[in-house]
């Protein structure tokens, strides 16, 4: 048995025309961890949670889930993973506790097994158990689309963007519970374009690009990267431009008093972006930074391989 919730080694995926959709991909989801998958728009994360759930057949490499493999043990790797789409797919002609009967029937769980109010409950849906699906709300479909992938109590959970288009409070809603199901053991991959909520949810992060992976590393030792501070100085007179100075990689003026000066910290500290201000015959009245975040190196990560 694999310690690994989902293993995965030099995994490809070539289309029909050529398109290279997932290039050598290796790297371990650790169990019991809330783990982050990141990339651009059309990088690979979609096909590569297609291919864990079996839609799409992967062209090299190997994948298992839960120590099961894809290929050797379809069932039980399916049966070990639940996976919350982008796109809301449900009948909508039917209640959302029918349609919770039937995936776990679809699952093989016995009826007294199952779990469709207990479920609905912690989605808070509990009220809207008997409504046609289809008058439930854009966040409410979101939030039945994870309970359906609960329904066979997965140890593997997968939600691709699942806060797409959700409002801040429903978003709120979804996280806790996510939080709640980690606490109980759960494992969740994460995919999301909303990255103060994978750096604030995630222990670890795996960025892939153009079908590459970029990075896999601990969020904070991941957010630590960032070359680029930004500080803003405040000084003591109106300025009509801002000063230059070679240990600066930007400056800008926000305000006549006001400068917003970003510099590398691989180059110079902040002691010294400081010196070079007061240098020039200025008094500083008050400083502020701007601690770099996941989109700083997101951003930083991906140029770099674009270039």
């Amino acid at each position: 048995m694999s310690d690994a919730a989902i293993s995965i080694q030099g995994l490809g995926k070539t289309y029909a025309g050529g398109k290279r959709a997932l290039d050598d991909v290796t790297f371990d989801v650790p169990r019991g961890r809330i783990f982050g998958l990141l990339g651009p728009n059309g990088a690979g994360k979609s096909t590569l949670i297609n291919i864990l759930a079996g839609l799409v057949n992967k062209t090299s490499g190997r994948a298992s889930i839960w120590g099961f493999d894809i290929d050797e043990h379809p069932r039980n790797s399916k049966a070990s993973i639940g996976i919350v789409n982008q796109e809301i797919l449900f009948d909508p002609f039917f209640s959302p506790v029918e349609t919770l009967e039937i995936q776990a029937g679809l699952y093989g769980v016995p009826k007294r097994e199952r779990r469709s109010m207990e479920l609905l409950r912690a989605v808070h849906l509990e009220d809207k158990a008997h409504a046609y699906a289809r008058t439930l709300s854009g966040g409410m479909k979101r939030r039945l689309m994870v309970a359906k992938a609960m329904v066979h109590s997965p140890p593997v959970l997968v939600l691709d963007e699942p806060t797409a288009g959700v409002d801040i409070e429903l978003r709120q809603q979804l996280w806790a519970y996510v939080r709640e199901l980690n606490a109980q053991g759960v494992t969740v991959v994460l995919t999301t374009h909303y990255l103060e909520e994978a750096e604030e949810l995630c222990d670890r992060i795996a960025i892939i690009n153009h079908g590459k992976l970029i990075a896999n590393e601990p969020t904070r030792e991941l957010v630590n990267k960032a070359q680029e501070k930004v500080v803003a100085v405040t000084v003591d007179r109106d300025l009509a431009a801002p000063p230059e100075n070679a240990c600066f990689e930007r400056i800008l003026l926000k305000s006549p008093r006001t400068l917003e000066i970003t510099y590398s910290k691989d180059r110079v500290n902040a002691g010294e972006v400081l010196a070079a201000v007061t240098r020039d015959g200025l008094g500083i009245v008050d400083v502020t930074t701007k601690e770099a975040d996941l989109e700083d190196v997101f951003l930083s990560l991906t140029r770099a391989a674009n270039g």
